[in-house]
């Protein structure tokens, strides 16, 4: 009879145990995705401020309407880019490298870089830049955490039961995007 209890008492101790696993995989999926709102935000107030700086520099810039549609291109295609965060990646890399552009071209301009809106337009896409690194480094460090409980024994063997699957970091492909646009005036 006290065997029985022993058994029952194990077999109980063995449930709570997955299901605290279970619990925090679920915690750890859903902190990721609360880094990646994150970086979505500061990505969507990016998006928004570029056409008000694309606008401002349009009246000084008149011979220099192909890097501002490419500008203009490249911030399309971030905003509409979907699928996964690599897509995303790859998306928000081509619009960085659209402005280091941009930002080189407007050296030629300095009416245009003595313009208040300009500059107030210029400062707080510099801040939303680094809300961005700041953003992306948060999320990386929570699928980082993530992926480890995953891979993780004995945590890896709820995962592969209950279709836990491994989250892609925010990283930049091309060595030359990783530097942020050095804007000098």
């Amino acid at each position: 009879m006290s065997g029985m209890f022993v058994f029952f008492g194990i077999i109980i101790l063995i449930v709570f145990f997955f299901i605290g696993i279970y619990n925090a995989l679920v915690r750890l999926r859903n902190q990721v995705k609360n880094a990646w709102s994150q970086i979505d935000v500061q990505l969507k107030r990016r998006h928004d401020l570029i056409p008000n700086l694309v606008e401002t520099a349009k009246g000084y810039m008149k011979h220099e309407r192909e890097t501002l549609e490419n500008i203009t291109k490249a911030r399309n295609l971030a905003a509409n880019a979907g699928g996964t965060v690599g897509d995303k990646a790859r998306a928000e890399g081509a619009l960085s490298s659209a402005m280091g552009s941009f930002y080189v071209v407007v050296e030629n301009y300095p009416d245009l870089k003595a313009d208040q809106n300009f500059l107030a337009l210029q400062e707080e896409l510099t801040s939303t830049e680094n809300k961005i690194a700041f953003a992306r480094q948060g999320y990386n460090d929570q699928v980082l955490f993530y992926n480890n409980k995953i891979q993780m024994f004995p945590s890896n063997i709820v995962a592969g039961m209950f279709n836990f699957k491994e989250e892609e970091f925010f990283e930049i492909e091309d060595k030359s995007e990783r530097e942020a646009p050095k804007v000098k005036f």
